[in-house]
């Protein structure tokens, strides 16, 4: 699968109802009411802003990994000029250095991410049923990064 052949069902686009859904999910993830849920804090690149988005975490093979379901969108782009992420739930706030996964790497914890958030799933071509060689090349469009301790 290359670039121009990608296809999935939906391309994520910013609107007014994102972000309330934002804002909402924030609101429900920042009280632990949403499993795997945490608080993501990056510090706008250019702006210097702190930004915060809820994101999903997937806990496998004993390591964290945070996944950018919608592609290379505004925390993306922070965190890789960053080299570190902040998160949050409930009352316990965590930095975190990161490091971005191979595409190969990335496949495992692609799969597994859309078990976790099906919501997603049409973010995404390969399917849940698919094998992880399937999710590899999703890679490209959806970076994963590992959570290390901060540096």
């Amino acid at each position: 699968m290359t670039d121009s052949s990608f296809r999935p069902e939906r391309t994520y686009r910013p609107s007014r109802w994102r972000h309330i859904e934002n804002v909402a999910m924030s609101t429900l993830t920042r009280a632990g009411l949403v499993p795997h849920s945490y608080l993501l804090t990056t510090r706008g690149r250019r702006t210097g802003k702190i930004r915060r988005n809820p994101v999903l975490i997937v806990d496998l093979h004993g390591k964290r990994w945070l996944v950018a379901p919608y592609g290379s969108v505004g925390w993306v782009h922070n965190a890789r000029a960053a080299r570190e992420v902040e998160l949050s739930r409930r009352r316990d706030t965590r930095r975190y250095s990161i490091r971005e996964l191979s595409a190969e790497e990335a496949g495992p914890v692609l799969q597994r991410y859309i078990e976790l958030a099906s919501a997603t799933l049409r973010y995404f071509e390969a399917r849940r049923n698919d094998p992880v060689e399937r999710f590899v090349p999703e890679a490209g469009h959806h970076p994963v990064f590992e959570l290390l301790p901060p540096t």
